[in-house]
């Protein structure tokens, strides 16, 4: 389609830029194998020393002559990947054998804690765990009664209980901090969950069957009111057509993808409905197929459009700050379908990031196909 190049036109055109206010963006025996593993870690140093040293190119957005707000970090599509490339152990070299490939299939939501980034693989039918402290692969696959089918997206709470939307149990799915099978919310053939969030005392079901939000209260796991509220329900404007993703503020207030609508919709934390971010459209401000969503401390509004292929930044007021990644480049986004604010795990990712640019936070990006399904992006300044 062209349309990150066609949001790259527009977002110049007019004022030349986004917004005046993005801060200031304008956006043998023991004795021989000691001796060989000696001769491989020679060989090994000897061969790094004959290479000559690749030349960093960093990837920032927005391109000049903005100033510079978010970096393209890394990605990976494995647990190899995630440790920076393959372990290379004596005995591997030895014997020849390789560590099992631990790799993303088909993902699609994902949500940080712990430590952890938990990751909804569609087509594994589980939760795929990357652990940052080990960088280790582990995953969320029980049986029986809590087995997943079509896991589309995970929320983690502040205790550690994870709550996954299975769009083929059409439940959401209650699994304590060790991946333990707790309980179920909603009844099959009811509901038909596209993602889930908590808040407190409160759980939020983005409801495709009857175009809503329902409200649970998290102890009972009752039903509290459903978003919109029935006043709102058949006004256009306030209605919501096809929930896919949520995203809470600071404050409290729920975000809801509206993909058939184009646009993203907003409630306070009783249902009111407060405003719309978006329209129909490839340019800035617009969305085609609007996907999953976050918000940061600032109450930015980062929103994922899988056919457009970008994420695009909004302020707190709705307006359109900035947009990175574009299509034809494997390095970043290819189907995006979720993206993650990240603020406790900037030093696992630090040493991606330029000498000359600050982080400030972390931005994954799920992507359902290509050979890099997390894109990490550092959103942050030039020091």
């Amino acid at each position: 389609m062209g349309n990150a190049n066609r949001m790259k036109t527009n977002a110049r055109a007019g004022s030349g830029q986004f917004d005046g206010d993005f801060l200031s963006m304008h956006f043998a025996p023991l004795k021989a194998v000691w001796w060989l593993g000696v001769a491989v870690v020679i060989g090994l140093a000897a061969g790094c020393a004959t290479q000559p040293k690749a030349e960093r190119v960093d990837y920032f957005f927005p391109p000049p002559p903005d100033a510079p707000r978010l970096q393209y970090l890394t990605s990976f599509n494995s647990e190899k990947e995630l440790r920076g490339g393959e372990e290379k152990t004596l005995m591997n070299y030895i014997t020849g054998s390789k560590p099992a490939e631990k790799i993303l299939s088909k993902p699609y939501g994902a949500a940080v804690g712990d430590k952890k980034i938990y990751i909804c693989d569609t087509e594994l039918g589980a939760v795929v765990v990357a652990d940052l402290a080990t960088k280790h692969f582990g995953v969320i696959d029980a049986q029986g009664e809590g087995a997943l089918r079509m896991p589309l997206n995970v929320t983690v709470d502040s205790d550690g209980a994870c709550y996954v939307a299975d769009a083929g149990r059409e439940q959401v799915v209650v699994f304590d901090k060790n991946g333990h099978y707790l309980s179920t919310i909603g009844k099959q053939d009811e509901l038909k969950p596209r993602d889930v969030a908590v808040n407190g005392n409160r759980i939020y079901i983005a409801d495709l069957q009857k175009h809503r939000v329902c409200v649970f209260d998290k102890a009972t796991h009752n039903m509290l009111f459903a978003i919109p509220r029935s006043e709102d329900q058949t006004n256009q404007a306030r209605a919501l057509f096809t929930p896919t993703n949520l995203g809470l503020d600071s404050k409290g207030n729920v975000y809801v993808s509206d993909t058939g609508a184009f646009r993203v919709q907003v409630f306070d934390s009783e249902g009111k409905f407060l405003s719309s971010v978006g329209e129909m459209g490839d340019g800035p401000g617009q969305f085609a197929r609007v996907k999953g969503i976050a918000l940061d401390r600032e109450n930015r509004l980062y929103a994922a459009d899988a056919m457009s292929q970008v994420v695009q930044i909004f302020n707190n007021e709705g307006r359109p700050l900035t947009w990175f990644g574009e299509p034809g480049n494997d390095r970043l986004q290819n189907l995006p379908a979720k993206v993650v604010v990240d603020y406790d795990d900037v030093e696992a990712f630090e040493r991606y990031a330029s000498p000359k640019f600050k982080l400030e936070h972390l931005v994954f990006v799920i992507n359902q196909i290509g050979p890099h399904k997390v894109s990490v992006y550092g959103f942050g300044h030039m020091k």
